[in-house]
């Protein structure tokens, strides 16, 4: 097993390596650069159209199909159905009025324009899906670091076998049903359901003696007083009721999040377009949701659907992908290449 020779044409420049790659040259196997050894996400290589792919074949087939929608005259195949805001503003001046534009590649569906600024504005600006900006290329990112295509897709997997591939199959089966959702924008307390199950405060009791004696843990309620007072399920911090707030329907309408809280517990990223794996009363990104429930291959960046595998330097590999990235022999034996690339 060798490195690949680059193909022709190359794609997007490497954002790390900032002039050195000129355009991503995909290996035959591992998700990385043939030139620079970095990552796909760090070619934020993909486009709009490929995105919207792929989240429409994530949410395909699950109870958040109603956001994607049919490709014409392709059968079975859905995309997403990306909710864009474009705001135009007044430009104040002397001479003929003028008009500036800001385009978010997202914003939360169903919402008025009104609470859906509201919600950007919540967001740290580095971070807002503003088309052509650090905020824009920060969610493109964060769409291939957080829902590999190939945690979801086996046609984006190398050579599984039969038996994996089943397992797989079953894998994304039992995560689309049971654990895939897509947070909701909302004010705090206008779901209904949050009403029913919430600890009221008592006479007397400051909000600070509240925040402190039932700060909420991954499980726990939020309404916490007979005036509609709600604590936040990521930071435990009271939130402002005329100010949008995410809820998760997988962990029921009795919590929410800030909208910066609303985040991944393991690398704490917020949830790139509000879709989250629920599991053990946890929000997870996709990575970390597969990652919890299988082996992840330091070579190939795959889950391990096989009970066959190699355990090294406190990581998991395909037996077959531990191995040097100049020279393909197996890292079990010393190979005549005095230094590996990043990222082996």
């Amino acid at each position: 097993m060798s490195l690949e020779q680059p193909v022709k044409g190359g794609g997007a420049p490497c954002l790390t390596c900032k002039g050195i790659c000129t355009g991503f040259q995909p290996h035959s196997w591992r998700k990385a650069c043939t030139v620079c050894y970095c990552s796909q996400q760090d070619h934020a290589s993909c486009s709009d159209t490929e995105d919207d792919r792929k989240i429409g074949q994530l949410l395909a087939n699950s109870r958040y199909a109603h956001l994607t929608a049919k490709v014409k005259g392709v059968d079975g195949v859905r995309v997403y159905k990306r909710n864009r805001m474009i705001i135009t503003n007044p430009v104040v001046s002397r001479k003929d009025p003028t008009f500036s534009t800001i385009t978010y590649d997202w914003a939360p569906p169903g919402l008025t324009q009104k609470l859906a600024i509201q919600y950007m504005e919540m967001l740290p600006e580095a971070r807002r899906p503003v088309s052509g900006t650090e905020g824009a290329l920060y969610r493109r990112r964060q769409l291939m670091s957080q829902l590999p295509m190939h945690d979801q897709d086996p046609s984006n997997c190398h050579r599984l076998s039969e038996a994996e591939l089943k397992a797989m199959t079953v894998f994304i089966r039992i995560f689309k049903e049971q654990v895939l959702g897509v947070g909701e924008v909302a004010l705090p307390g206008e779901f209904g359901a949050a009403q029913d199950n919430m600890p009221q405060q008592k006479e007397g009791t400051s909000h600070q003696e509240l925040q402190q004696n039932t700060k909420p843990t991954s499980n726990e309620s939020l309404k916490t007083s007979s005036k509609n007072t709600y604590l936040c399920s990521g930071c435990g911090e009271l939130v402002v009721l005329n100010s949008p707030v995410v809820y998760a329907e997988r962990a029921g309408y009795e919590m929410l999040w800030h909208p910066s809280c609303f985040a991944c517990n393991e690398c704490r990223e917020p949830l790139v377009d509000l879709i989250y794996f629920w599991k053990n009363g946890i929000l997870l990104c996709g990575r970390h949701y597969g990652q919890s429930e299988l082996p992840r291959c330091a070579g190939c960046d795959e889950l391990i659907f096989s009970e066959l595998y190699h355990n090294a330097d406190g990581q998991t590999w395909h037996k077959e992908h531990y191995c040097c990235w100049l020279c393909g022999q197996s890292l079990s034996i010393q190979c005549k290449c005095s230094q590996q690339p990043r990222h082996a």
